[in-house]
């Protein structure tokens, strides 16, 4: 495992504790304050997990440079008579990504548009950008992280099962944290 995927695992142990935290507060304050962070930090992590994944696809030997430039977030250009990939990042949706990803390892007899979990990791990242770009003020309800984070682990499950053969190693423990703080 790279380094990026221990930072993941570690980011997404932390939602998973500050979602606990939530439940665990009476006090409306701390229960947004940590429900905040486990919505951001969790799809932070996810993020995090697609890089990784992105990574080790970008290693393939039969990508072509568009292919790249999606999976390792760096522009392309025409130089010399061939196309290149530059040193300047070039951001992709991260939804995009997912779906890219997926195409490229397809998932038997599924189609991601009409699994649950993708409308509702699509409908999380709404929430979390609501947080990040904020217009109007939102309070989160345990739920909706709940199902942000459920949907983050049924994801990484269907990518791993198709990459690799085997189930998202956190998808045994679902949204029950190792940490303790």
């Amino acid at each position: 495992m790279s380094d990026i995927d221990f930072f993941a695992i570690i980011l997404f142990e932390e939602s998973k504790r500050f979602l606990e935290k939530a439940s665990e507060t009476d006090d409306l304050k701390a229960e947004q304050a940590y429900l905040h962070a486990a919505l951001l930090i969790g799809i932070s992590s996810f993020e995090a997990f697609i890089n990784a994944i992105a990574s080790e696809m970008a290693e393939r030997n039969s990508l072509g440079i568009l292919d790249l430039s999606i999976l390792n977030e760096k522009d392309y250009g025409f130089e010399k008579g061939e196309f290149k990939l530059k040193e300047k990042l070039k951001m992709y949706n991260l939804v995009d990504r997912v779906d890219f990803i997926i195409r490229r390892f397809p998932l038997k007899n599924k189609s991601i548009h009409t699994d649950k979990w993708y409308s509702q990791l699509t409908s999380g990242i709404k929430l979390r950008n609501s947080i990040v770009h904020p217009k109007q003020s939102h309070l989160l309800s345990i739920q909706e992280v709940s199902t942000t984070l459920n949907a983050v682990i049924n994801s990484l499950d269907d990518i791993y099962l198709a990459m690799y053969g085997k189930h998202f190693p956190a998808q045994g423990r679902r949204l029950d944290s190792t940490l303790l703080f």
